[in-house]
C-alpha cells in the first residue's frame, strides 16, 4: 500500500531565500538548533548537502534513523530524502521519502513550501500507517518561516 500526505506553508519571502535555506544543509543545522524538542540530535554523517548526504535524526519519541539526500534539484527547487536505516524502515515500512519543494508566486516577495510524505508498506494491513504525520515538517516550516522573515533568515 502507498500513501501520501503532504502540508503546505506560505512565507513572505523569494522562492530562491527559501531555497536558500531548504535546499542547502542549513536546513539540518536550523533544525538542530531550532527544534531541539522534537529533534534530539542531528548528525551529518557524510556529505554537504547535495545528492548523496546522509544525516542522523533522533526524535523526541526515541527513535533513530538515517536519511539519505536523493535529489536536490536547484532549478526546480525540490530536494527528497529517503530513510535508509532504523525508524519507521525498521517497522516494516519499505519507503519513507520526504519531498521539499520551494514555490515561487507571481508576487516576487512570496513563495510556498511543501512537505510531501510518501511511504509504502506491505499490504497485509501489519503496519500501522497512522503514526505517520507531517506536523515536524509543518513545524520545520513555521521556524523556517520566522527565520527568513526576520533579520536572522536573512544572513
Amino acid at each position: 500500500m502507498f500513501g501520501q500526505l503532504s502540508h503546505e506553508a506560505e512565507v513572505k519571502v523569494g522562492a530562491s531565500k527559501a531555497w536558500d535555506l531548504y535546499g542547502t544543509i542549513k536546513l539540518a543545522l536550523m533544525v538542530k538548533e531550532h527544534l531541539r524538542d522534537t529533534f534530539l540530535q542531528v548528525d551529518i554523517l557524510e556529505g554537504d548537502g547535495g545528492v548523496g548526504t546522509v544525516i542522523k535524526l533522533v526524535l523526541a519519541e526515541g527513535f533513530s534513523y538515517k536519511e539519505k539526500f536523493t535529489k536536490v534539484d536547484q532549478e526546480h527547487h525540490v530536494k527528497e530524502t529517503e530513510m535508509i536505516e532504523g525508524g519507521l524502515r525498521d517497522m516494516g515500512f519499505s519507503l519513507y521519502r520526504v519531498r521539499l519543494e520551494v514555490i515561487g508566486k507571481e508576487e516576487e516577495e512570496l513563495c510556498v513550501i511543501k512537505s510531501t510524505i510518501e511511504y509504502e508498506v506491505p499490504d497485509d494491513g501489519s503496519v500501522d500507517v497512522s503514526i505517520i504525520s507531517v506536523k515536524p515538517f509543518a513545524d520545520i516550516a513555521e521556524v523556517a518561516k520566522k527565520l527568513l522573515t526576520t533579520s536572522a533568515g536573512t544572513n
